[in-house]
């Protein structure tokens, strides 16, 4: 998430109360979760066991709850609580505000799109030419959609990420304050849930097809021409390269990446990255021939005791 201009470490420092490290007029374009951040972002760490992570990263300023040694060329902003923190930063440059009309004055629609009735379209979403938005769509604010998209009744676009951090008293939620973007030609399916990006952007790509009722998490990236089948549930941070096939009822953990022209069957639980141009299937994921061998050699079972007890006698 970019600042709509250039702060100052000093101004980010004054926003949460917290002491710093580095020149008072460094720089600070935006901050970022650590799988997208860049030159000018702020990163946050709260763990020990992630400090190096966030320091060595591309991040430039580091919101973290220790005084540590700063790297050449970055800021710190010291905090005694760094998820908090990042929490008043994105209400600060990205808050929340309440709509009175269920289609937003700042909204831009295309030419040759239809909004079917009792939709809502938030505040600075941007629709492309010639979409069907059906009934009952909500597209949460700054979403943006390209030309040809068809999107079907019930589909929520930009709810928020599911993260949260355990404290004594319950679930603390990290706000979300990214976006969701669909490409040029994309289908969405009825009842789909597609999360925003915590600070980066949930992203469906040009041409690729969602059947009904599938989830896709936070800041998950998913490429040109795939084709997602109903009830898959697709975690956060997940990238999906181009032409990736899911059936139905795949599920998939956070923070993997699915090769280019891939193949998942059915019921499959992607538990770790993949290679694209084959087949999968099973939990734990394997190559679909691999799988199929070992099932049949599973049935197998008993005619193989019998004969071992035939041996015996």
């Amino acid at each position: 998430m970019k600042f709509p201009k250039i702060q100052t470490l000093k101004e980010i420092a004054q926003i949460i109360n917290c002491n710093f490290v580095g020149d008072a007029h460094f720089p600070v374009h935006g901050m970022n979760e650590i799988h997208v951040v860049e030159p000018g972002d702020i990163v946050f760490v709260d763990h020990p066991k992630y400090y190096d992570k966030a320091l060595q990263s591309a991040a430039t300023i580091i919101l973290i709850n220790k005084e540590v040694q700063c790297p050449e060329g970055k800021a710190l902003l010291i905090s005694d609580d760094p998820f908090r923190d990042f929490n008043i930063l994105t209400k600060h440059f990205r808050p929340f505000h309440v709509s009175n009309s269920a289609i937003s004055d700042s909204a831009k629609i295309g030419s040759g799109s239809i909004i079917q009735p009792n939709c809502f379209i938030g505040h600075n979403v941007h629709i492309g030419k010639n979409c069907l938005i059906h009934s009952n769509v909500s597209i949460y604010d700054n979403t943006v959609i390209g030309d040809n998209v068809i999107i079907h009744a019930g589909t929520i676009l930009g709810a928020d990420a599911f993260y949260y951090k355990k404290r004594t008293e319950g679930f603390d939620q990290l706000l979300s304050g990214g976006r969701v973007i669909i490409e040029d030609n994309v289908g969405i399916g009825a009842l789909c849930t597609i999360d925003k990006g915590v600070t980066g952007d949930t992203t469906i790509g040009e041409g690729t097809k969602i059947d009904n009722q599938v989830h896709v998490g936070h800041d998950t990236i998913i490429g040109k021409k795939c084709l997602i089948a109903s009830q898959t549930g697709i975690a956060g941070c997940v990238i999906i390269e181009d032409e990736v096939t899911l059936w139905g009822q795949v599920g998939t953990t956070s923070g993997i990446t699915i090769g280019a022209k891939a193949v998942v069957m059915g019921q499959t639980g992607v538990t770790k990255s993949i290679e694209g141009g084959k087949s999968y299937f099973g939990t734990p994921i394997e190559e679909s021939r691999e799988k199929l061998k070992q099932l049949a050699n599973v049935k197998r079972i008993p005619e193989i005791l019998e004969k071992l007890k035939q041996n015996d006698k």
